[in-house]
């Protein structure tokens, strides 16, 4: 495949880190909540340990040690875990289940919804997250996304960067792989698109894990587009 051939029919796309800003919503509920406790923590901290959890637990599930469970219950495991090292312990069980609903609080980036509108315009917007579809519905309420459907890997019940999930996706939407582009901000999902037939949009998000920690991008000839935010996606494919 050469140039911007065939036409991206469909735009997929991943949405922790790539379409909202996870640490970023997280810290600031934290700090909300350490007010409550009278304590101080390290939200950053706390919200990077977190995330650090997510792929070893999606592994267990595709690996077979553990039978099929969502996003929300894997993030509750994760957060009882680090109850006592962020000394956490006080949180009551009500706050503890509100705190781990915060992922389906996450705030879009700036780019996000006027980007996303101007590529809605030309074709289709979905999402495909390893987020279970009441959890991406809610984030696409609380943060105005205007997806044309919510497509989830809990419809294949695999979790990406297994291949069902991307060629699954294609199905639904009634394309050919190669007519639909996976948007990520995650070069490990984007090769997992590529060798599944997709094609592939990276978007540096170089805050993802918080102000001053490192940020290496990878090399743009490793995908077709690569770019800055969703203006700069859709001024590419000529929106």
């Amino acid at each position: 495949m050469t140039g911007l051939d065939p036409p991206h029919r469909a735009l997929v796309f991943d949405v922790f880190g790539t379409v909202v800003d996870w640490h970023a919503s997280i810290v600031r509920e934290g700090e909300l909540l350490g007010a409550q406790l009278g304590r101080p923590i390290d939200w950053p901290a706390f919200a990077r340990r977190w995330r650090a959890g997510y792929q070893p637990a999606l592994s267990r599930v595709r690996d077979g040690s553990i039978g099929w469970v969502n996003v929300d219950e894997l993030h509750r495991q994760l957060l009882d875990g680090l109850i006592a090292e962020f000394g956490l312990e006080a949180l009551t069980p009500a706050q503890r289940e509100h705190l781990n609903r915060v992922w389906h609080r996450l705030a879009p980036w700036p780019d996000v919804p006027r980007g996303l509108a101007r590529l809605k315009a030309g074709r289709i917007v979905a999402t495909l997250s390893n987020g279970h579809v009441a959890l991406l519905v809610d984030l696409a309420r609380f943060g105005g996304l205007p997806w044309d459907c919510v497509l989830s890997a809990e419809l294949f019940q695999a979790y990406k960067p297994q291949p069902e999930v991307y060629r699954g996706a294609a199905a639904l939407l009634g394309f050919e792989p190669h007519e639909v582009t996976m948007v990520a901000a995650h070069p490990s999902d984007l090769h997992a698109a590529r060798d599944a037939g997709l094609r592939t949009a990276y978007v540096r998000r170089p805050l993802e894990y918080g102000l001053g920690e490192p940020f290496t991008p990878a090399p743009d000839a490793d995908f077709d587009i690569a770019v800055d935010d969703f203006d700069a996606l859709a001024a590419r494919l000529g929106d």
